[in-house]
């Protein structure tokens, strides 16, 4: 394969981040639309307009974002679920609604809190950078919403 070929693969990214929170509270940050709305594809300036979550394999999830450019949906399907440690699901956006891509999530217990790997495959070349930066961002504002809800 030539070095153009090869520039045009998929790749798969990583990502990973502890936290100081059980992994059931961990977990279920991801799958609760009030808890999810606050940072998943949140920013601190630009929180999500709209969060609808059905949490089962085979449900879908959507987080419509309004950024300056106008509304942008995250969208997929929960592929796997297994309470407290692994979800895997998979993640489209409307402005490239035929790229498909798939995320994991494996959260593991430390003995002190819980750890957390993301991966991320199947992302286009040309946004890998933004992505890997987006997914660092965002966990953590996971960080920041399970600290600031630490007493619920």
């Amino acid at each position: 394969m030539n070095l153009e070929a090869r520039a045009q693969q998929p790749v798969a990214l990583c990502v990973s981040r502890r936290f100081g929170a059980p992994p059931q509270r961990v977990f279920d940050a991801w799958l609760d639309p009030h808890i999810a709305g606050q940072w998943l594809f949140a920013t601190a300036l630009r929180p999500i307009a709209r969060v609808e979550i059905d949490a089962r394999v085979a449900g879908s999830f959507c987080f419509v974002d309004r950024q300056d450019r106008g509304i942008v949906e995250h969208t997929g399907e929960y592929v796997e679920i297994v309470p407290h440690r692994r979800l895997v699901f998979t993640l489209s956006r409307d402005s490239r609604p035929h790229v498909v891509t798939r995320v994991l999530v494996e959260i593991t217990p430390r003995k002190r809190g819980s750890e957390l790997v993301l991966a991320h495959d199947n992302v286009p070349p040309d946004c890998a950078s933004y992505v890997k930066a987006r997914w660092t961002g965002i966990l953590y504002g996971l960080g920041v919403t399970l600290d600031s809800r630490s007493d619920d």
